[in-house]
């Protein structure tokens, strides 16, 4: 069957067969390897997206029941020429290690502060509870968060997102 998504602003059609996962469909079809195949269970968050407003794992979405829905990965948080701020904090605060498990933790953080810019770190801790790390111990990871949250406020003065 063809599938049309909307993938970070740009209309995408790809032929899927049933199996097919919006994971694969993001990596094989559409050549976006920023999310990665990395427990195919939805325990560690590697392969996380935005699905129609939504931090989702696309190793469990079929790809066919994406079909006509808003997708972004962290391919499409960045400016063409600048890193979003999330990506800007894991590389200064040295959350990136190994990488493997930074484009699902990146993905999360900016829809967190989305979500909730003011998460404390309570909040923070749970909301990130579903992506695992194996390198950073998870305090590079804390401590690029709250690097983000400060440019995120220093970005929305008035309080605003930007979604």
């Amino acid at each position: 069957m063809m599938v049309t998504l909307q993938v970070n602003g740009q209309t995408r059609t790809a032929e899927v067969a049933g199996w097919e996962s919006l994971l694969w469909v993001l990596r094989e079809r559409l050549g976006l390897l920023g999310a990665k195949d990395a427990c195919l269970q939805g325990e560690c968050g590697a392969c996380s997206v935005i699905l129609d407003g939504h931090l989702v794992c696309s190793c469990l979405m079929m790809a066919a029941d994406a079909d006509g829905s808003r997708v972004t990965t962290v391919e499409g948080l960045a400016e063409p020429t600048d890193l979003h701020p999330v990506q800007r904090s894991f590389v200064e605060e040295g959350a990136v290690q190994c990488g493997y498990c930074t484009p699902g933790l990146v993905v999360a953080t900016a829809h967190l502060l989305e979500e909730h810019p003011d998460a404390s770190p309570d909040q923070v801790r749970e909301w990130l509870a579903g992506n695992l790390c194996r390198c950073t111990g998870y305090g590079a990871v804390r401590r690029a968060v709250a690097a983000a949250q400060l440019a995120h406020v220093a970005d929305h003065p008035d309080g605003e997102g930007t979604s």
